[in-house]
């Protein structure tokens, strides 16, 4: 792939995709994302955008002839999953064979970011903020007009959102100030979805309200992963949770979270959250399959906290799925709730080392940027008064 020969391929200094040292856990992730958006056009869109190959033809040479993708995942097994994962999200399906698939169709097509970062000998994991702008630069020189830019731009940066947010990549390489760079709307302040306290509301009523269909547990479920994701936690991590994360510190009920870099951290509830979970825990404890009602006592400390309805543990892509039901009206990326919580806290008064504690950024620097990233409440600006003293209204 990514412009290399067959040769180079097959070379095993070089692995399955040259110049990515975790070829398999990149692709996984890329399939995780990609598998967010309920539209499978979208997601080949996105996939060819990155330089990723997207029919059945392309990732037929994505896999050494004696390789079939329904192997078991260890070793170079673990590589023909993720290629099987990738394969069934874009709707394509590989058939053994040799050589690297072909660039995407477009004069850009060797530009495209992972074709770029092969080419440059970046391993899209260690990617920094100079890595993209030099990427962009190429782009530039190659005559991409700016919207073209800004839209590859913008891909990459959704991506690196979730490859940081999972702990795959340190950060987000791509998180830049378009206006800086002469990309975008001039008027346009952020990229970011800024939720506002009512959109909040309605996204947690919309959860504890009854669907058809839906059984008491489906809508206890529902709600508790809303309420939840108000702390500011990662995706990662609320799929992350046991039982046994949930205790009592300080006279308060707190979760054991476990973030990025292996670092756990203690989240605190607030009652809205507290009153959510422990519903959702009662339910699931007193309802059997099937409905029946059962009474269950100790429930093992290493169990998820939150399950499917057939039991296994609660996952990214079925976190999406419950946000696109939810979301009134385009579907809502779980970051944005993240996001939401360090703007309200900060306009709230918090301090930003305390906000920093509760979401586990690495850096106070990471909590500003979110916050410097996001539009104002217009609360908080002049234009009214200015418009009051202009007296220009009706």
């Amino acid at each position: 792939m990514m412009g290399v020969t067959s040769t180079e391929l097959t070379k095993a200094s070089e692995g399955p995709w040259p110049g990515v040292d975790r070829p398999a856990e990149l692709l996984r992730e890329i399939a995780e994302w990609l598998g967010g958006y309920g539209n499978r056009a979208t997601r080949r869109t996105y996939a060819e955008g990155l330089g990723l190959p997207v029919t059945a033809t392309d990732l037929r040479d994505w896999l050494p002839a004696s390789e079939a993708p329904t192997k078991t995942v260890s070793g170079s097994d673990y590589w023909a999953s993720a290629v099987a994962r990738y394969a069934a999200v874009v709707g394509a399906r590989p058939s053994p064979g040799g050589g690297p698939p072909p660039a995407a169709r477009g004069r850009l097509r060797h530009l495209h970011w992972f074709r770029w970062c092969a080419t440059a000998g970046v391993d899209p994991l260690t990617a920094t903020s100079t890595h993209v702008k030099v990427w962009l630069d190429a782009l530039n020189t190659a005559g991409a007009a700016p919207a073209t830019r800004d839209r590859m731009l913008a891909t990459v940066k959704a991506l690196y959102t979730h490859l940081a947010d999972t702990g795959l990549a340190a950060g987000n390489p791509a998180a830049l100030n378009r206006r800086r760079l002469g990309l975008g709307d001039a008027a346009s302040t952020t990229g970011t979805v800024v939720l506002t306290t009512a959109q909040v509301k309605a996204l947690y009523d919309a959860a504890a309200t009854p669907k058809r269909g839906a059984s008491t547990l489906d809508t206890a479920r529902a709600t508790a992963v809303v309420a939840l994701f108000t702390l500011g936690l990662r995706v990662s991590e609320l799929c992350g949770l046991d039982r046994g994360d949930l205790h009592v510190t300080r006279g308060r009920r707190a979760l054991r979270v476990l973030g990025k870099g292996g670092k756990t951290r203690v989240v605190y509830l607030h009652k809205a959250a507290e009153d959510a979970l422990l519903a959702y825990l009662r339910a699931r404890d007193t309802t059997g399959t099937a409905g029946t009602t059962v009474t269950r006592r100790g429930a093992p400390v290493d169990e998820p906290l939150l399950v499917t309805r057939t039991g296994h543990r609660y996952r990214r892509q079925a976190v999406w799925q419950l946000l696109r039901r939810l979301s009134a009206d385009a579907p809502l990326h779980p970051h944005a709730l993240r996001h939401f919580y360090v703007t309200t806290a900060v306009e709230a008064g918090a301090q930003l080392v305390h906000i920093q504690a509760d979401v586990g950024h690495s850096s106070i620097d990471t909590t500003e940027q979110v916050y410097n990233n996001a539009a104002r409440d217009p609360s908080r600006s002049a234009v009214d008064l200015v418009g009051d003293v202009l007296g220009l209204d009706g």
